[in-house]
């Protein structure tokens, strides 16, 4: 029988639910039991694709091309399981879902209510897909007391009521603040949040209290009290150094036992928590380090680009390396300050975008680490932007551009109007923004003798792609006169994959996202392979 754990979060946002979820899964799997996580997202956005990073954070892509909140990609670099469509939904989804049932006259002349037709909509979302898992963690998003997360804490009360309490359990997330005027942690804000859930029908079976400060017996004692739950099951956790050290801390504070508890389940066997230990270790520990620029629009936000921090510490791992990751505005870029800026890194990396703004700063910087020798990695825009630059001064191209940008350029990259998965024939739009991109898993050809083969060690490989242009293959004849090589193509040969430059230490662009396929364990080729290049650059200067 499936189990079901409902995260839900009061106080502030941001607490770690994301975080907190992914490391209760991976300790269950620990003990032997088979774990799905999933996310239900209140804001009206059918998805997050169309919204701005500086808003959301990044953007994560599955497999099967769903557009995701980031904490999907938590789940998935945590648990090693890969996420689907059906793990994440938002209300703008189930509303669209509603109104075009109305619309065709499905629910007979009846009222539409949000209560039963959204939090049915919901709760048959929960259980949707559902095999033989031994529990299906879900996260609320949003905070308690939010108008828009009424409707999703509903939902999660008459699943409950539904299955019975014996099959579900609620966690809620709330924050401890440290006064430090007064030197003193404030449970207050904790009792009022609960006292929320609870005037919504929903008592919490465990208190998870984020703090920056450990939470004294005391104040544990007083949270149990006011907020009826047992005080075994007031869980501290305090701010770790590493994302990957939460596994150890939540053991710590036996956050697996108090659910197996509840659930009156016994271990499967005992957690073994020794290659947690190890990556933390190696994250925190490594004597070594080496110094990657990331260039791009939304460095003010490290959440944008999660998923490329995370792969990049992964490399940072297989080669036993501390990664510092020094984040550059491409919008303040000139050519007059990148030599001040980049004279202590040993790669610059051109993450995925959308937009003119900043490009000619990423253009820059690329020119600066073809011309010096200085590893780069282009990815997706990077890598649209790598092949501009390349056009102008290479091939002598003066005023080529991508079509992204205007009609009034020489387009060597241009609107993507259609691709091919599988036997099916897919086409762009211009016209509707949302979900118009080449989303997901495709495959690519890689090309004999090539760099990129030797990182891979495979002819063949599939990667997930969001992207709505396309570097022009009518160029391909000439790029490579000049040393640049496409190194991998779509396996038509229409689509251009990954490039690579001759006689260069390490000069990489790939269309897709190898970001959302690399894991703590097992890292990506591509993050290891820039990493321990940028490595070698260190040493030469």
């Amino acid at each position: 029988m499936t189990r079901y754990v409902f995260v839900t979060g009061g106080v502030v946002s941001s607490l770690g639910k994301g975080l907190s979820s992914a490391s209760l899964a991976v300790l269950l799997q620990l003990r032997g039991f088979k774990v799905r996580v999933r996310k239900l997202d209140p804001y009206l956005n059918v998805d997050p694709g169309t919204m701005n990073p500086f808003q959301h954070g990044e953007v994560f892509v599955t497999d099967d091309g769903a557009e995701t909140d980031l904490d999907i990609g938590h789940y998935e670099r945590f648990t090693g399981i890969s996420a689907t469509k059906s793990d994440n939904i938002t209300t703008g989804a189930i509303y669209s879902d509603i109104i075009k049932k109305e619309r065709k006259g499905d629910y007979l002349g009846g009222t539409v209510q949000v209560v039963p037709h959204v939090t049915d909509l919901i709760k048959k979302f929960i259980s949707y897909d559902i095999k033989n898992e031994d529990f299906v963690i879900c996260e609320i998003g949003g905070t308690v007391g939010d108008i828009e997360s009424l409707p999703f804490l509903e939902a999660i009360r008459q699943f409950s009521n539904d299955i019975g309490k014996k099959n579900s359990l609620f966690i809620h997330l709330t924050l401890v603040p440290y006064m430090k005027a007064s030197g003193e942690l404030k449970t207050k804000p904790t009792q009022h949040s609960v006292k929320e859930l609870r005037s919504l029908g929903i008592q919490p079976d465990i208190i998870i209290c984020r703090s920056e400060k450990k939470i004294p017996i005391p104040e544990r004692k007083k949270i149990s009290l006011f907020c009826n739950v047992k005080i075994e099951n007031v869980i501290e956790t305090v701010d770790v150094k590493t994302i990957y050290e939460a596994p150890i801390s939540f053991n710590k504070e036996k956050l697996d036992d108090r659910v197996l508890s509840h659930f009156n389940i016994k271990s499967k066997k005992s957690p073994n928590l020794t290659k947690w230990k190890n990556i933390t270790s190696k994250v925190l520990s490594s004597r070594k380090d080496v110094n990657i620029a990331i260039i791009g629009k939304y460095v003010n936000l490290k959440d944008a680009y999660k998923s490329l921090d995370e792969a990049l510490i992964h490399g940072g791992i297989s080669n036993n390396l501390k990664v510092n990751l020094t984040r550059i505005d491409s919008e303040n870029l000139k050519i007059q300050n990148l030599k001040s800026l980049l004279k202590d890194v040993s790669g610059v990396l051109i993450p995925g975008g959308f937009g003119k703004r900043g490009s000619e700063g990423k253009i820059a910087a690329i020119k600066y680490a073809r011309l010096n020798n200085i590893p780069f990695f282009g990815i997706c825009f990077g890598m649209q932007m790598a092949v501009i630059e390349a056009a102008r001064n290479l091939l002598n191209i003066k005023d080529a551009s991508t079509s992204e940008f205007g009609n009034n350029c020489t387009p060597v990259v241009g609107l993507l109007e259609e691709w091919q998965k599988g036997k099916k024939i897919f086409k762009g739009s211009e016209k509707n923004l949302g979900g118009t991109m080449r989303l997901g898993l495709y495959e690519a050809i890689l090309k004999n003798n090539s760099l990129i083969s030797k990182i891979y060690s495979m002819k063949k490989i599939r990667e997930r792609h969001r992207h709505r242009y396309e570097v022009n293959v009518k160029y391909k004849e000439e790029f490579e006169k000049k040393g640049f090589i496409f190194s991998a193509l779509s396996p038509d040969g229409m689509l251009p994959e990954i490039i690579e430059l001759q006689n260069h230490p390490w000069f990489i662009g790939v269309q897709f996202h190898p970001e959302f396929r690399s894991r703590p364990f097992t890292p990506h080729p591509l993050f290891s392979s820039f990493i321990k290049a940028a490595e070698i650059n260190k040493g030469k200067h």
